[in-house]
């Protein structure tokens, strides 16, 4: 291991960043280079999530407490403000960077098989190259501003992914109002900007949070607007009540994107902007209540409406939304730990269902292909008893989702009940936890039980692709399964990462965090539960997931399934959670259609057309052509005529002074 991993810490952002240009020039001069393209593509990812593991073993053996800033070139040196270009790596940066580099390889080297036919290939990877590099300068940024530009990287980069088919306009649509949806929260990150800078006179984070106890009085009107503020840019991003409605409709992406977007990069930013800043949220006791409860409604809603949804990816989707919500309850809670490590727990089994249902996507689009029909692969109604065909896939996907349930042993169950068990021991202190907590359970029962549902429909029961189909499903390449058997033995023993003391574990990440963590934890009421509470939280945490799988596989009947062309029209309830409930329809009939009318019919038809265009631009032409036309009448060019308006100029001059 090299002595200096530290200082080449630049090369983890640039290496991604360097893809993305060799694959830009090969998008446009030798686009069907596709070899050379999965070398760079992949080959970058690989080297960063090297030269990543490298600095986070040098800086482990440094035994550092305080984080390490590497300052490259003064950035803005305007006024008061001193901002260099800087990137710093801590314990938090740290853990952040390998689960972006190492679970964002695997993605690229599984896109190697899932998009290698497509003819935009080498454009692809360079995007996703561009996605990796803006995520990592929002995890390694030394300043709010060097994190905001990774902010807005992601967003763009969602956006051109999202609609990377954007011939059609589902897609293209899809990634406008990605980033359309963005935006909002965004703003409210950049003001939240401004009233840091304003307060503390700093936007490093150094300076920032080592000020902030001084600056701003615990629970006062200023932290609470700059956390308020700093989550609504993290609902935005992390997809949380009321911003979440852009996530389920990025699935028109190609899946290895919506695997990216929500296990290892865009998705997560939000619960790493709150966590990084756990000082100010401390600070807040109503900030960090408004994450915990805006993460607890959401994990529940949009577990609801997974329930009834039939697109593969849209389950999966709604299942993100909802495991987001969980984080932001561990984070608003207080334990960043648990928050964070069901952040990188989930980026395994989630890369894994996304990455899982991409084979299923694949196998069943070549079997339509070959028989010229024209049935929705995404649409678990058309799918059945794949498990036959697909061994690998449906053996990986079931380890996800007993992960994701809270299975023990496996990767979920460790960190999903570690912020079940702060919620519940916070609620002894702040009862209003309670109702949290009982969110985030009812939250894991609904989860257990459409996760199963999922399941059941896609690999069980009977085929119902038709005949001629079956004879073309077969398992994905290696280049794609072998990503997934990665994913699913991390999945398997991710729960190691921070093993609980009460099973006999060390809680490493919990420890390996504190120095990011300490002052805030000190800021906070320590409660601590007693054996028999955790064993009993424990056990019910369990049953709570074992009922949810009971009751999916008793009460569904995958062989009484129609396929999606026969099947009835969702009614009642169904319906309504079929639907979203109706959220998209709401904001469109209270703030898009207004906001189009106002444009349409008062900026442009009113203001612009008739005031500007009409009064503005017209009437002034129209009035300097009937000054040009008066002009033209005086210039006769007939001298008696001049003379006539000489001698009634000078007379009108001699009367006005005689006057």
């Amino acid at each position: 291991m090299s002595a200096s991993a530290l200082q080449l810490l630049w090369l983890v952002p640039a290496l991604p960043l360097a893809g993305f240009v060799l694959n830009g020039a090969l998008a446009l001069w030798r686009p069907n280079a596709k070899a050379a393209v999965s070398t760079i593509g992949v080959g970058a990812l690989v080297l960063a999530f090297a030269a990543a593991t490298a600095a986070v073993a040098e800086f482990a053996r440094l035994h550092q407490a305080a984080p390490l800033v590497f300052r490259y070139w003064e950035w803005m040196p305007v006024g008061d403000l001193r901002l260099d270009f800087a990137l710093q790596f801590d314990q938090l940066s740290a853990v952040m960077a390998l689960v972006v580099t190492g679970v964002g390889a695997l993605i690229h080297l599984f896109s190697v098989g899932y998009m290698h036919e497509d003819a935009g290939y080498a454009r692809y990877f360079a995007y996703l190259n561009l996605f990796v590099f803006f995520m990592l300068m929002l995890v390694l940024g030394a300043s709010f501003p060097v994190m905001f530009v990774g902010w807005e990287g992601v967003g763009l980069c969602s956006y051109l992914l999202i609609g990377f088919w954007f011939t059609e306009q589902i897609n293209a649509d899809a990634g406008k109002k990605a980033f359309i949806v963005n935006r909002i929260g965004d703003s409210g990150f950049l003001i939240a900007m401004f009233l840091i800078f304003r307060a503390t006179g700093a936007l490093d984070f150094g300076p920032v949070f080592g000020r902030a106890q001084a600056v701003f009085p615990a629970a006062g009107t200023t932290i609470t607007a700059v956390t308020l503020l700093l989550f609504l840019g993290c609902a935005g991003k992390s997809a949380q009540i009321p911003l979440y409605t852009w996530l389920p409709d990025a699935m028109q992406g190609p899946t290895p994107v919506s695997a990216l977007i929500h296990a290892a990069t865009m998705v997560t930013a939000g619960v790493y902007l709150v966590a990084r800043c756990n000082v100010l949220f401390a600070l807040s006791p109503l900030g960090s209540a408004a994450v915990a409860g805006v993460g607890a409604l959401t994990a529940l809603f949009a577990a609801t409406i997974a329930l009834k949804q039939w697109d593969i990816k849209r389950v999966l989707a709604y299942s993100t939304i909802s495991q987001l919500g969980y984080m932001f309850l561990g984070v608003g809670t207080g334990a960043y730990a648990a928050g964070i490590f069901h952040l990188v727990t989930h980026a395994f089994f989630k890369a894994l269902l996304f990455l899982g249902s991409g084979s299923v996507i694949q196998a069943l689009h070549h079997a339509y292909h070959a028989t010229h029909s024209h049935d929705d692969a995404q649409d678990m109604r058309n799918m059945g008893g794949l498990r036959r065909y697909l061994p690998w896939t449906a053996t990986l996907m079931w380890i996800a989702t007993l992960a994701i349930a809270g299975i023990p042993p496996l990767s979920g169950f460790f960190s999903k009940d570690a912020i079940l068990g702060a919620a519940f021991a916070l609620a002894t202190a702040e009862p209003i936890w309670y109702v949290y907590w009982a969110m985030g359970v009812a939250a894991a029962l609904l989860t257990a039980f459409y996760m199963t549902r999922l399941m059941l429909y896609t690999f069980h029961g009977p085929t119902r692709t038709g005949e001629q189909e079956r004879q073309h499903l077969h398992e994905a390449p290696w280049v794609m399964t072998g990503p997934l058997l990665v994913l699913g033995l991390l999945s398997l023993s991710g729960g190691l990462l921070n093993l609980p003391e009460l099973m006999g574990g060390g809680a490493f990440l919990h420890h390996w965090l504190e120095p990011v963590t300490a002052l805030a934890d000190r800021m906070r009421p320590a409660v601590e539960l007693s054996r028999v509470v955790e064993w009993a939280l424990l056990s019910g945490a369990v049953g709570v997931a074992a009922l949810g799988i009971f009751g999916a596989v008793r009460l569904l009947k995958p062989e009484a399934l129609l396929p999606a062309r026969l099947a009835p029209p969702e009614t009642g309830l169904g319906r309504l959670l079929w639907k979203k409930w109706y959220v998209d329809e709401l904001y469109d009939a209270i703030i898009v259609r207004p906001l189009q009318w106002l444009a349409r019919e008062v900026l442009w038809k009113s203001i612009d057309a008739r005031l500007v265009d009409g009064l503005i631009v017209n009437g002034s032409a129209t009035a300097s052509r009937a000054l040009g036309w008066l002009g033209s009448r005086l210039q006769t060019g007939e001298v008696g005529f001049y003379v006539v308006l000489f001698v009634v100029g000078v007379l009108l001059l001699v009367g006005g002074a005689v006057r």
